[in-house]
This record gives structure tokens, C-alpha cells and sequence, in this order.
């Protein structure tokens, strides 16, 4: 899923509802913004339903972009926040965090300038724009956020983070694994835990839970397979009923034809018979 945080709630909240997040069924939020709202699952809201969304979020993991520690990215997250205030744009959720764009624009210009900088060095003019795009490609520099890596064709190799609930008694979130594009290596955290991402440890556990509606889904399947079998035996039976009945009709309309040949044969002969005799 990808959406914002109150349609991810109610979706999650029609999910539990249905019993789908009691082990059969894995959710996965996809999470752009790299903020407290998605990244934490955002399941509370202080309404009469946060326990049960708090229940349903256990079962919810959020892909996002890879959590930095840098100081440098603190530091730059405080001025963001400090302009944004000086701006005058007023109180806005979450502007504490940086989210993807802020973070891909100032590397993106930072990208830049380093392939200007590098082509003027060459000799190269500042308008020659193939230059210093063929600059920016195929190289690996150090962002504000973390390593930054552009592949052969331009295009920006992104670090991922798995956020998961690791204590759903207190409905928190964390990191729980890495997933790193330069060399498509995946790294667990302490936190990661293989059977939640699995259904086989899930289904086990839950065969082993009695439940009354699993009897009855084995007892609506088992009807359905032996109607379908009935149904198919009742039309085999109509079919070769049919081809009998008709190969008798067909029998039968040949030996009346053949009957009435004869008679017509004979009466012709007692018609000749006669006139030969008078």
C-alpha cells in the first residue's frame, strides 16, 4: 500500500475486522515522506478504536528510506525546521523531519555542483550541459543524509529501511532491516525476526488454534467438491442416456422404413399380380 496515514488506518482497521491480520495475510507500507506519521506506525489517534488499531498494526510493516544518525543530518534538519518557521508558513505536522524531497534536493544540487566543478576544472564551459551530466553519473559521493550512488544510467541507487512493531503490548516501531542498492545487500537488526515475515510459522500456530468457522470452510469445500462431482457424473449420465436414445431412435426409424419398403413392395407385386391375371 501507499497512501497517506488515515486511509492506511482504516484499511488496516476493515483488515482486523475481517481477521486478516491473525497471521494469514502480510501488509507492507510503502512510506515517502520519512516522517513520525507513517514511520510509527501512526496507529493512535485517541479515539475509542486504538486498540483494536493497534492490534491490526502488528501485523503491518512500513518501507521507508534508510534512517541516518549522521549529526550532519540533525544539524540539517534543525535549519530546515528554523526556515520554515522564519518563512512565516505556520504550524505544520511532522516539520520536524526531513522528509525524501528536502533530502534529494539539496543532494541533487550538491550532485551538481561537484560535476560543475569538475568540468570547469576540464576546461569546460559552464552551459555545456552534456558535460556535466555525464559527471553526475556512475559515481559515489557523501550526501547529507548518507552515501549517495548514481548508477551508469543516472539514475540514484535508494538505501530502505523495514520498519516492523517489535513490542505490539506498547505499539511501538523500529528498524528492523536494511536493504542497501549499491551492492543489494539486505542486513538485519537485532530486532529482526524471521517468522514475521513468514506465513508458514503463522499457519502453523493458527492449526493449532481451534476455530469453528475453519470447520465449517472445510465443511463448505468438501460440498462444493462433491456437488461438482455429482453435477459432473448427473451430465455424463445425460449425455451417453441420450446417445442411446438416440441410436435406438434411429434404429428403430430404420426398421419402420424398411417395414413399410416391403409392404410397399409386396402390394405392388399383388397390383401387377392381378392385372396379369385379368
Amino acid at each position: 500500500m501507499c497512501m497517506g496515514a488515515d486511509m492506511i488506518r482504516e484499511i488496516m482497521l476493515a483488515a482486523h475486522r475481517r481477521r486478516l491480520t491473525n497471521g494469514s495475510t502480510i501488509f507492507f507500507n510503502i512510506e515517502l515522506f520519512n516522517t513520525s506519521s507513517y514511520g510509527n506506525g501512526s496507529w493512535k489517534r485517541g479515539d475509542k478504536f486504538d486498540t483494536e488499531a493497534r492490534q491490526a498494526y502488528a501485523s503491518l510493516n512500513t518501507v521507508t528510506l534508510l534512517k541516518t544518525v549522521k549529526p550532519e543530518f540533525e544539524n540539517f534538519s534543525l535549519e530546515v525546521k528554523k526556515s520554515i518557521q522564519q518563512a512565516g508558513l505556520g504550524d505544520c505536522q511532522d516539520c520536524g523531519s526531513v522528509n525524501m524531497f528536502v533530502e534529494g534536493f539539496h543532494d541533487a544540487l550538491l550532485l551538481y555542483a561537484i560535476a560543475l566543478h569538475e568540468a570547469m576544472k576540464s576546461g569546460y564551459s559552464k552551459k555545456d550541459g552534456a558535460q556535466i551530466t555525464a559527471r553526475m553519473w556512475n559515481r559515489t559521493f557523501e550526501g547529507i543524509a548518507g552515501q549517495v550512488s548514481m548508477d551508469a544510467n543516472g539514475d540514484r541507487d535508494q538505501d530502505f529501511s523495514i520498519m516492523a512493531m517489535t513490542r505490539p503490548e506498547a505499539g511501538t516501531y523500529e528498524a528492523v532491516a536494511n536493504y542497501f542498492a549499491i551492492n543489494g545487500s539486505f542486513q538485519g537488526l537485532p530486532a529482526y525476526n524471521i517468522d514475521h515475515f513468514t506465513l508458514r510459522g503463522r499457519r502453523k500456530a493458527l492449526l493449532e488454534t481451534p476455530d469453528k468457522s475453519y470447520g465449517l470452510g472445510v465443511s463448505a469445500l468438501t460440498g462444493i467438491i462433491v456437488g461438482a462431482l455429482l453435477g459432473t457424473a448427473l451430465l455424463m449420465a445425460f449425455y451417453f442416456f441420450r446417445k442411446n436414445y438416440r441410436i435406438t431412435i434411429d434404429r428403430r426409424t430404420q426398421r419402420e422404413e424398411c417395414d413399410i419398403g416391403k409392404h410397399r413392395q409386396l402390394r405392388e407385386d399383388s397390383i401387377r399380380s392381378n392385372f396379369s391375371a385379368a
